[in-house]
C-alpha cells in the first residue's frame, strides 16, 4: 500500500516533505516516531503517532518506536505556553518503562518480520555526550536564528523560555542524525506541533552528513468545542487499564459524537476503506441505532486492551441499562464496579449482621425513607439486590452476596441504582 495515500484518505496527513512518497514507494524505509515518558503511561492523545507506525508497518515499512529517556529530562516546549516541571531521574526512568510496555503492543516485534519493528531509547546514545562535546560537533550545524522561526519558540518568547527547552530541538535533531546514521532511518513522523523539531533534523542530517531524510506529520485533533483530544471530564484518557479502567476507556469512544465517530473510525482502527464507508452508510441511515460509535469502541478498545476486557466492558455497560445479568455483574472486577457506579447515590453501612432483615438494613442505611415504601416496592417487583429481584419483605441478607465482600448494588425500578459499602 502506498502509505502517503492511505494517511490521506484516514485524515491523518498534515505536512510531508517533497520527495517523501517518491522514497516511500522506491523501497521498505525506516520511519520513527518519538515518545517522551512525561507520565507513566501514554495516552489517547499518544494513539495518534502509534497509528502512524501501525498504518506505517502495514504498508511494509519498517517502524521505529524512541523512547525518549533523554528528551524527557529536558522538556519540549511544543504547544506548551510555560515552562515544564522537570521530573526527577527515577520518575523518568519509571515513566519509560510504562511506556515501552504499551508501544510493544501494538508492533510487531518479531524477528522473523522483515519490518520487525524497533525500540530504542535516545539516552543510550545522549549519556555518552559532554555538554561541550555536544555544542562543539552539532551545536554549531543548527543556527540561532534558524531556531528562533520554529513556533515552539516563537509562541514562547512573552511568557519566556528556558535555554533549556530551547536547547530541546536540537537534541531531537539528533536523535534523526543517528537513527540515519545506525539504521539509516529516513523519515521522522508526528503531531502537527512536531513540525518545527523534525524539520530540525531533516535540516541537521543535510548540513553534517548532506543526507536526504523526510517528515511527515498528522493534525492535531481537538474535540468539536475545541478542547484538546484526549481528556475526558475526569482528565486524561490513560491507556493504562490501572490509570483508566477498560470500563471508562471503552464509554470514552462509545460517547463520542456522530461527526468524531466518522473521523475517528478512519484513525484509530485498521478497518480498511470499504469497510469503513459501509459501517458509515449504514450509521447514516440509522444514526440512533450508534452503529459507528458501538463499532470504533471495540476496535479501539481490542487494540489497547483485550477482546476479554471489551466483553467485560459491554457487559458491565449493561448493568446500569438493567440488562446485566447477576452472574456478569459477579464477574466484574472492584475497580470495574466502581467506575460504573460512578454518579450513582452511595451509602454506607458499619458490617452487615448475618441474616439481617432487608427491609431493615435498606432503610437503616438510608436507601429508603420509610419502610412501608420498601414493602410496597417489593411486593410490586420493583426492588433488585444484585441484579436478582427481592420477592420477600422478610428476606434474609448473607454475606456471601456482598460483592468483592463488601458491596451491594441495589435497583428500584428498571433504572434507579443505588450502591452499598459496608465496612
Amino acid at each position: 500500500m502506498n502509505f502517503i495515500e492511505e494517511l490521506k484518505w484516514r485524515g491523518l496527513l498534515q505536512d510531508v516533505t517533497p520527495g517523501a512518497e517518491e522514497q516511500l514507494n522506491k523501497e521498505m524505509t525506516l520511519g520513527y516516531v518519538g515518545f517522551d515518558p512525561t507520565a507513566e503511561s501514554l495516552h489517547i492523545g499518544n494513539l495518534v503517532p502509534v497509528m502512524l507506525l501501525k498504518h506505517f508497518q502495514a504498508c511494509g515499512h519498517r517502524p521505529v518506536a524512541l523512547v525518549g529517556g533523554a528528551t524527557g529530562m529536558v522538556g519540549d516546549p511544543s504547544g506548551k505556553s510555560a515552562e515544564r516541571n522537570l521530573l526527577d531521574e527515577p520518575t523518568l526512568r519509571r515513566n519509560q518503562a510504562g511506556v515501552e510496555r504499551q508501544l510493544r503492543k501494538f508492533l510487531d516485534f518479531s524477528p522473523e518480520a522483515p519490518n520487525a519493528a524497533v525500540l530504542v531509547n535516545n539516552y543510550d546514545w545522549m549519556r555518552q555526550f559532554s555538554f561541550l562535546e555536544f555544542l562543539r560537533d552539532y551545536g554549531k550545524a543548527i543556527t540561532v536564528s534558524y531556531m528562533m522561526t520554529k513556533d515552539s519558540v516563537q509562541n514562547r518568547l512573552d511568557t519566556g523560555i528556558s535555554f533549556t527547552e530551547f536547547s530541546y530541538q536540537l537534541i531531537q535533531g539528533y536523535d534523526f542524525l543517528h537513527l540515519y546514521r545506525s539504521l539509516d532511518c529516513r523519515l521522522q513522523m508526528g503531531g502537527s506541533d512536531q513540525w518545527g523539531n523534525i524539520t530540525t533534523g531533516t535540516e541537521m542530517v543535510r548540513r553534517i552528513d548532506g543526507g536526504q531524510v523526510h517528515a511527515c506529520t498528522a493534525p492535531l485533533l481537538t474535540k468539536p468545542d475545541g478542547r484538546k483530544f484526549g481528556k475526558s471530564e475526569g482528565g486524561n484518557v490513560w491507556l493504562s487499564a490501572e490509570m483508566t479502567t477498560p470500563y471508562k476507556f471503552y464509554q470514552f469512544w462509545l460517547n463520542v459524537s456522530d461527526e468524531e465517530a466518522e473521523r475517528h473510525i478512519r484513525i484509530f482502527t485498521m478497518l480498511d476503506r470499504p469497510t469503513i464507508e459501509a459501517l458509515v452508510a449504514e450509521h447514516r441511515a440509522d444514526p440512533q441505532a450508534r452503529l459507528l460509535q458501538r463499532r470504533l469502541a471495540e476496535e479501539v478498545t481490542v487494540l489497547v486492551h483485550s477482546r476479554q476486557e471489551y466483553e467485560t466492558a459491554v457487559e458491565a455497560s449493561a448493568v446500569l441499562f438493567g440488562k446485566g445479568t447477576a452472574e456478569g455483574l459477579r464477574r466484574l472486577d472492584e475497580a470495574t464496579l466502581l467506575a460504573v457506579c460512578e454518579g450513582i447515590p452511595r451509602h454506607e453501612a458499619q458490617g452487615l449482621a448475618e441474616g439481617a432483615n432487608v427491609v431493615d438494613f435498606l432503610v437503616e442505611v438510608g436507601a429508603f425513607a420509610s419502610k412501608g415504601e420498601l414493602r410496597r416496592l417489593i411486593a410490586n417487583g420493583g426492588l433488585y439486590l444484585n441484579q436478582e429481584p427481592v420477592q420477600e419483605a422478610a428476606r434474609a441478607l448473607a454475606g456471601s452476596e456482598l460483592l468483592h465482600g463488601k458491596y451491594l448494588l441495589g435497583r428500584k425500578g428498571k433504572k434507579n441504582y443505588f450502591l452499598i459499602s459496608i465496612s
